[in-house]
Order: structure tokens, then C-alpha cells, then sequence
């Protein structure tokens, strides 16, 4: 009887465990979730802060869709868009300290990333050498 209870306590706290896990990847994921909104940021913290230098780093992301991601993100405390009045108007994207929070999740799946590329490389050059 005493076996069943510790394994009751020992699911229920695996069970709160894996609860708080997806409760905070579902929130990171609703926040900078999407194809664009991580890129975006790389983009602008590597010195691209106007929309059609944006753009052109973010390949394949339409005016529309960049607009609309950098609304997100300033919404969400990522960056500030700061219009400066003249001729012609001058619009410029800026990080928030904020923004800094992200650097090890973009340093993980940079690695990440390079690493899987690798992978795929060298199995598909495997697959070539086996014809």
C-alpha cells in the first residue's frame, strides 16, 4: 500500500513537472512562435533597423507580414519603432534590453541548427556513396 502512494506522488509530481514544461514552451512559442519573429530580431540586433533592410535579410517575408510581426513584437516588449518627423520620414526599428533574454534560445538553436544541417549532409552524401 505504501509502494502505491509513493508512486501516486512520484506521477503526480512528474505530471505538474511536465505540465509547467508545456504551459512555458506554449507561452514562448505564442510570443516568438512562427517562421518570422525570431528572424526579425537576429535581423535588427545585426544592425538592420529599417523595414527594407528587414526585409531583405528575412528572405520570402511579404511587407505585410513583416508588419504585422514587428507590431507583435513591439506589443511584447521586444523592440520600439521610432519615427523621426521630416523629409522625407524616417522609420527605424530598435531592440529592447528585452530582447537580450533571447540570446541563449538563438545561440541553442543556432547550434542546433548547424549541427542538423551537418547531419543531413552527411547522410545524403552516405546515400550517394551507397548507388
Amino acid at each position: 500500500m505504501k509502494e502505491n502512494n509513493e508512486n501516486q506522488t512520484n506521477n503526480k509530481e512528474f505530471t505538474n513537472e511536465c505540465h509547467t514544461i508545456l504551459t512555458a514552451v506554449s507561452d514562448f512559442i505564442y510570443v516568438i512562435g512562427g517562421k518570422w519573429k525570431l528572424m526579425i530580431i537576429i535581423a535588427i540586433a545585426r544592425g538592420n533597423n529599417r523595414f527594407t533592410e528587414i526585409q531583405r535579410q528575412v528572405k520570402g517575408i511579404s511587407a505585410r507580414v513583416l508588419s504585422s510581426e514587428l507590431k507583435d513584437l513591439e506589443l511584447n516588449g521586444f523592440l520600439i519603432k521610432k519615427v523621426e518627423v521630416g523629409y522625407p520620414v524616417t522609420i527605424e526599428y530598435e531592440l529592447l534590453p528585452y530582447s537580450e533574454t533571447l540570446q541563449e534560445v538563438v545561440e541553442a538553436m543556432t547550434k542546433w541548427g548547424i549541427q542538423h544541417r551537418e547531419k543531413i549532409k552527411i547522410e545524403m552524401n552516405s546515400d550517394k556513396s551507397k548507388q
